[in-house]
């Protein structure tokens, strides 16, 4: 695949990739242990997103200087802004997720910056791994674009079947395999992933709730892979938009980990939008909607989720 971002803006986006988690796992660890706020939350979430529309700019500029066109910088632009969108909405049906975890575990507020840093790491490496393959397939066989177009359908409309109902972790395949094969200790150890008990070293549920938040990883960039290549084939768009949305996760947690409420019937909204960009894919080569309409319907989609969501919650 090739890309239109010029090699030096390559470079660019991984140096601030490291840099990125060189503040999250050694500045923000020498804080230590401690619940995030909801200003501190916000604080992050709102550098994040600026930082984010802050490198589209520079992407635009790069565009422009190495094309000469500014049309086609903004419909690059575009196609990035699209797609951080989109996986920064899929992310929120990602920390609901979390969230479950972290309940049904009893993680104590102090322990759960750690397992957030860490699924961030493994996220990235996860999605980079994901685009290369998806990337590589889809310009070996063209018709994949179909078989992701349909998947991402069924799943916007299993995920709406399943938006009502009460999620549990009971019969989760992952957690049930895990507690066959390991011995968990009954109680956290601080935040080690392994304790000793009666002179054997077993795992504790911290370890169990990061091998439960990789496992959701997964299973979210399957859905979310597919997604952003509805929107462009380009591996930089595809990667970075990625990436700027997973390194604002840790963040968006904790803001939405107060207003969770608030935001009760967001997963339909995620349906609509699977659903649509699942339409988009398999349309794809009778007729191309329009990056700008794609996201206009993703924003408005969105809005109206979210805008119910607070009507019917004050309600």
């Amino acid at each position: 695949m090739e890309s239109i971002a010029p090699l030096w803006l390559w470079v660019v986006f991984v140096v601030f990739v490291v840099a990125a988690l060189f503040v999250d796992f050694v500045v923000l660890k020498k804080q230590g242990s401690h619940a995030v706020g909801v200003r501190e939350a916000l604080n992050w979430s709102v550098v994040w997103v600026a930082l984010s529309l802050l490198f589209n700019g520079l992407f635009w500029w790069a565009v422009k200087d190495s094309t000469g066109s500014s049309e086609i910088a903004t419909e690059k632009s575009l196609e990035f802004l699209t797609g951080y969108l989109i996986e920064k909405s899929l992310a929120v049906d990602n920390i609901f997720v979390f969230l479950l975890i972290f309940s049904y575990f009893a993680v104590p507020p102090a322990f759960q910056k750690r397992v957030l840093m860490i699924g961030i790491l493994g996220a990235i490496v996860l999605r980079t791994v994901m685009i290369l393959v998806g990337g590589w397939l889809l310009a070996q066989f063209h018709w994949i674009l179909y078989v992701f177009g349909a998947f991402l359908v069924l799943t916007g409309v299993k995920m709406w079947w399943a938006a009502g109902q009460e999620p549990s972790l009971d019969e989760n395949p992952a957690l049930r395999l895990l507690r066959r094969i390991l011995p968990v200790s009954k109680g956290f150890d601080g935040e080690k992933f392994f304790t000793v008990e009666n002179g054997k070293r077993i795992a504790t549920p911290l370890f169990m709730v990061i091998c439960l938040v990789g496992f959701t990883d997964v299973i979210f960039a399957v859905d979310s892979i597919p997604a952003i290549f509805a929107i462009t084939r380009d591996p930089f768009i595809v990667l970075t938009s990625n990436v700027f949305a997973i390194l604002g996760l840790r963040a968006m947690f904790f803001l939405l980990q107060a207003a969770a409420s608030r935001f009760h019937l967001l997963n339909y909204g995620l349906a609509v939008i699977l659903v649509f960009i699942g339409t988009k894919m398999l349309l794809i080569d009778i007729y191309k909607i329009p990056v700008a309409v794609s996201l206009g319907v993703v924003m408005g989609i969105l809005a109206i989720t979210m805008l119910w969501s607070a009507r019917t919650a004050r309600a």
